[in-house]
This record gives C-alpha cells, sequence and structure tokens, in this order.
C-alpha cells in the first residue's frame, strides 16, 4: 500500500512537470493505475483551459477507461474545448462510462459537426442504448436532417 501511495504521488509530481512530454505519460499512468486521487487528478488536468491539448485528451481517455461518474460533468465540458483531441476523447469517454446525463450534450455535439466528432458521438450515444430514426445528418444532406434519438 505504501508503494503505491508513493507511486501515486511520484506521478501527481510529473503531472506538474514543465515537459509535456512528462505530463503526457503521467495522465496515462494515473489511468492505469486508477482510483479516487488518480481520478481527480485527472479531472483536474482535463478542466485546465492552460494544459497542453494532447495532455487534456488523454485525461479524458484514461476518464472514460477508470469509469468513474464523478467526471461525467467536466467531460461534457470537455466537449466544446478547443482543438480536435480533447473532444474526441471526452466523447469515447462519456460513451465508455454510460451516463445518462451525457445524452443531450452529445446530440448537440453530432448535430453540429460532419467530420470524425459526429462519428464519435453517433458512437458514443449506441452505447448509451440510444438508436436512431432514419433521418440521420450526413455531409451530403442537403436538408440538414438532425439525429434524433430513440430509446431502445
Amino acid at each position: 500500500m505504501a508503494d503505491s501511495t508513493r507511486s501515486v504521488k511520484t506521478i501527481l509530481s510529473e503531472l506538474r512537470d514543465i515537459n509535456k512530454e512528462k505530463r503526457r505519460s503521467a495522465v496515462m499512468k494515473l489511468g492505469m493505475i486508477g482510483g479516487e486521487e488518480a481520478s481527480r487528478a485527472l479531472i483536474r488536468t482535463l478542466e485546465n483551459e492552460h494544459e497542453d491539448l494532447i495532455v487534456r485528451g488523454r485525461a479524458a481517455l484514461m476518464l472514460g477507461k477508470l469509469g468513474d461518474t464523478t467526471a461525467v460533468s467536466a467531460l461534457i465540458r470537455a466537449l466544446s474545448a478547443p482543438g480536435y483531441q480533447t473532444p474526441l476523447y471526452a466523447a469515447q469517454a462519456l460513451g465508455m462510462i454510460g451516463d445518462q446525463r451525457a445524452v443531450l450534450p452529445l446530440v448537440a455535439m453530432a448535430n453540429t459537426h460532419t467530420d470524425r466528432l459526429h462519428d464519435i458521438a453517433v458512437e458514443a450515444l449506441r452505447k448509451l442504448d440510444y438508436i436512431w430514426q432514419s433521418e440521420v445528418q450526413t455531409s451530403d444532406n442537403a436538408d440538414g436532417a438532425q439525429l434524433a434519438p430513440e430509446t431502445i
């Protein structure tokens, strides 16, 4: 137990390192170790708007792996983060966690994107037991039909 605590403390210090590569590695290690302290640190990292976008994205990914429902609100906010990787991994994480609070934000994401972010949002919604009506928005859908989820 003492070794585990020492290990987490070492990783937490890496998370504060000036070198972004060390921080990127640290979030992955925290996700592999898990636990309440690791989850809290990953949430703080995800919410840090000044953090490297890849670090934030990896934090989202690891929160999904941990399945911690306390991360859902932070992950929902991360759907609108700048860049590509953070929203992408936040959507994937929300699908992995399976909390219904993510449904409406994921529908909004799917309706406002026509790229990989759209596809990931739809995939996450399916993991939340939603199916789609036949009117699914695609890049060549001229009438701009919107996604309309139905529960199974």
